[in-house]
């Protein structure tokens, strides 16, 4: 291969990304499936995503996309093709199956016209596994979906209003999605056991962790307070990102109550934030922010003393938040209220950069808080193994070198006359 064909692997191949979330979108999947398209389309290949419009993590569609029902767009080298579908503004399995469907039924209507070489699909979307899917059966082209939550899981184990039902709904369409797939991707070796039990092979399941997709700190961490009006001797416990069933911020407004002393920050949005919001009214202690801007989130995350992952004691194996690596990134502890045999807690105890407390525990999750607020030296140092952690495992540059390794494979399995993955020696890899 020359020099020119290794930069380039994938010139002249012509890529589908399927994603519900994609920019302008900055948490959750949506950075990743960005990223991961716009590398490959650097990579020479023609890269084209069916994505839904902008609304997450507020569940409201972004004012710039309302009214629009298609809509095409060229961002970065990508041709990026938007369908319209429903916004449920509260979560419960009925209206999260409404949202499935409606990116289900547009996306086989209008799929984007021609043949792919290969097509990647981005799940927690059930839809959009099932579309991936269809589509690559029917051009006898490569499936590879990324499982980032397993939804089948995640409808049992989040207290969604109609979970059990909806759980057997989404693991029969996590099955459809998966068991034909070329290889299937996932972000953390907790979630191979429960896609070999919706009947994929281990030997085509494949770890491909998330990378971080933020830059490191760069502003004054002293002046960072004095924007946002923390007082300088006053802890202040973090929690960034979605606010969801499956989060159990409860935790938070429970550890306010007890410690006026400790300033509580919940900044992000999500479809539980006006019940939160009404669950801690008279709390001076507790502030709501929007999420911060790209230039502005890292610096954040590190102007607080501690950083709150909170999950319900129900959340096992269907989810690793997105937000560690940021916080890892972010160079301040973490607090984790976490199911201690979960996916986020051995991530937690895997980094080395925080700690981890009992689940739905406001008290364990207050004395975890006050050690860490009042013992520095260890704060600073527990904080200093998370930017070491993602420079040894979570670098964009390594993260996006496993997905073109899974690319290639699948590829390669096609040239060689079969569409799934023929090495079964190895199991899971990583």
């Amino acid at each position: 291969m020359s020099a020119a064909e290794h930069h380039r692997p994938f010139a002249h191949r012509r890529l589908l990304v399927v994603s519900t979330n994609y920019a302008p979108e900055l948490t959750g999947i949506g950075p990743y499936a960005t990223q991961l398209a716009e590398h490959w389309a650097a990579s020479g290949a023609r890269t084209e995503v069916l994505t839904g419009m902008p609304h997450y993590p507020a569940w409201r569609v972004d004012e710039r996309y309302r009214g629009a029902w298609r809509r095409e767009e060229d961002r970065e080298g990508v041709r990026v093709h938007r369908r319209r579908h429903y916004v449920p503004p509260r979560q419960t399995a009925l209206r999260r199956a409404a949202f499935e469907a409606s990116v289900l039924v547009h996306g086989i209507l209008a799929p984007p016209a021609g043949r792919f070489d290969a097509v990647v699909s981005q799940m927690p979307s059930l839809a959009g596994g099932v579309i991936a899917a269809r589509l690559a059966r029917r051009h006898r082209v490569p499936h590879i979906p990324v499982v980032q939550d397993l939804m089948g899981a995640a409808a049992a184990q989040s207290g969604i209003r109609g979970g059990d039902g909806a759980a057997a709904v989404a693991a029969k369409a996590e099955r459809y999605a998966l068991r034909g797939a070329a290889l299937v991707g996932v972000i953390h070796e907790s979630f191979v056991a429960g896609v070999t039990a919706l009947g994929v092979d281990p030997g085509r399941i494949r770890v491909v962790p998330n990378w971080t997709h933020v830059r490191s700190p760069s502003g004054d961490r002293a002046a960072t307070r004095a924007r946002l009006g923390w007082a300088e001797n006053t802890p202040v416990l973090l929690h960034s990102g979605n606010m969801g069933l499956k989060q159990g911020l409860d935790v938070l407004v429970g550890l306010a109550r007890l410690a006026p002393d400790i300033r509580v920050v919940l900044m992000g949005d999500g479809n539980q934030r006006d019940g939160l919001r009404e669950r801690a009214e008279g709390l001076s202690n507790l502030d709501f922010l929007p999420p911060a801007s790209a230039d502005d989130f890292t610096d954040v995350l590190a102007a607080a003393d501690v950083l709150a992952v909170t999950q319900r004691a129900s959340v096992l194996d269907m989810s690793v938040p997105s937000k560690l690596t940021s916080y890892f990134v972010s160079g301040r502890p973490v607090a984790a209220s976490v199911a201690g045999e979960g996916g986020t807690a051995e991530e937690v105890r895997r980094s080395g950069a925080g700690v981890l407390v009992p689940p739905e525990d406001p008290a364990a999750l207050l004395t975890a808080v006050r050690r860490l607020a009042s013992d520095p030296a260890t704060a600073d140092a527990l904080g200093k193994h998370g930017p070491e952690y993602v420079a040894r495992h979570l670098s964009r540059e390594a993260g996006l070198a496993r997905f073109d390794a899974l690319l290639t494979e699948a590829l390669q399995d096609v040239r060689g006359g079969d569409t799934r993955a023929r090495d079964t020696r190895g199991g899971a890899r990583r």
